[in-house]
């Protein structure tokens, strides 16, 4: 079986699906790599060619030619139309977004994989993409921090006096959150940190942040899959005021709160904004939902009322080589559950495959059942 590695063609993206390293674990498959699918990310055509993969450089054949394709965000739709009949898509899906492509993909009987809609849990750990690169979303969020604020993090004991620790408010603590507390905390800042679950104190607190909690009770704040449930107006609308107020007193705000599927929930208001301190900074990992800040714009970095929001896409491709083989590990965990004697096997009694198998055969498997609810901070995809 061929398996193919197309070049990403979303604007800015600059990780890619598969790295060298990880062709010798897909015993019996022909690895193709189109030509300069890696360079972004800093692997070389030269580094596939030593690991045993074929440079091709016409994409349309990749695509024609190839049993399984491998990418790390959605097909185009154009691409789509390529794509080899009964062949197995794996990719990033966002599948509520991706309704037309599905069709499309289904179209050409495809086996359409989500890398998003894998079930999280021990069993698929090594194959969980979602926080894989929420991980570095997280990191790269505390670094977009200290670049825009104008004052360092840690504490310094100088001949010109004491200079203060910066605060840090992380509003969040799902993978991203937890690494934006472990990053800030290790450049010396002093942290904090809200999250509706009071199941992830204990986490917060290892990672040396303060757990601040909202005076109000919580019933049944988590799911069974690890995500928030949704509370009441009257508990959103205190939560809001809560966090403004807390947020006052903060030198950078990250908030990480996405719900699959919905607009994230906006958590820090306008006045919220208004309040916090000049010079203050927000980095807004949620901006590809809308934002948790009414103020983001996402893809841009604004200031407003003195505060700079970093609303910025996809931050994970901001550290292209790392978050490249990181998913490229995940994906082909995943795939090596399928493997047989160098054959795709689709067993649809397993939980991992049936879970994130969006299209099959034909005939479109999604929606298939309603999405977790995460309106209040704490969503688990983040």
């Amino acid at each position: 079986m061929i398996l193919g590695v197309p070049k990403e063609t979303i604007e800015n993206e600059k990780r890619v699906a598969l790295v060298p390293d990880s062709i010798s674990k897909l015993k019996g498959l022909e690895v193709r790599v189109q030509s300069g699918a890696g360079a972004a990310a800093g692997f070389t055509d030269e580094a596939y060619r030593a690991k045993g993969a074929v440079i091709v450089s016409d994409v349309r054949s990749l695509y024609q030619e190839s049993d399984i394709i491998l990418k790390v965000m959605p097909p185009e739709i154009s691409e789509s139309s390529w794509i080899k009949e009964g062949a197995v898509l794996i990719s990033f899906l966002y599948p509520h977004s991706h309704l037309e492509l599905l069709n499309s993909l289904s179209s050409r009987k495809a086996s359409v994989f989500g890398m998003d809609l894998i079930p999280r849990t021990s069993r698929a750990q090594f194959m969980d993409a979602l926080s894989s690169q929420a991980t570095v979303a997280g990191y790269k969020a505390v670094v977009l921090a200290t670049d825009s604020l104008p004052k360092i993090f840690p504490m310094l004991i100088t001949a010109a006096g004491t200079i203060p620790a910066a605060k840090v408010f992380v509003i969040g603590a799902g993978v991203a959150g937890l690494q934006a507390i472990a990053t800030a905390h290790r450049m010396g800042a002093s942290v904090e940190a809200y999250d509706l679950r009071p199941v992830v104190k204990e986490q917060i607190e290892s990672l040396g942040a303060k757990f601040v909690s909202l005076p109000l009770e919580v019933q049944d704040a988590q799911t069974s899959g690890g995500y928030a449930k949704a509370q009441s107006e009257e508990f959103y609308r205190k939560q809001q005021e809560f966090l403004a107020k807390t947020a006052q007193n903060a030198d950078v705000v990250i908030t990480t709160a996405l719900v699959p599927g919905k607009r994230a929930p906006v958590l820090l208001s306008e006045e919220g904004v208004k309040a916090m301190k000049p010079s203050s900074v927000i980095v807004d990992l949620a901006a590809e939902q809308g934002g948790n800040c009414a103020l983001t714009e996402p893809g841009k970095t604004v200031v407003k009322y003195g505060v700079t929001i970093h609303g910025l896409l996809n931050l994970p491709s901001l550290i292209s080589s790392q978050s490249s083989l990181m998913y490229s590990r995940n994906i082909s965990a995943f795939l090596a559950l399928m493997l047989k004697d160098g054959k795709v096997h689709i067993d649809l009694n397993d939980d991992l495959i049936s879970g994130s198998l969006a299209a099959y055969q034909g005939e479109v498997l999604f929606p298939k059942k309603p999405a977790p609810v995460a309106a209040a901070a704490g969503g688990k995809t983040a």
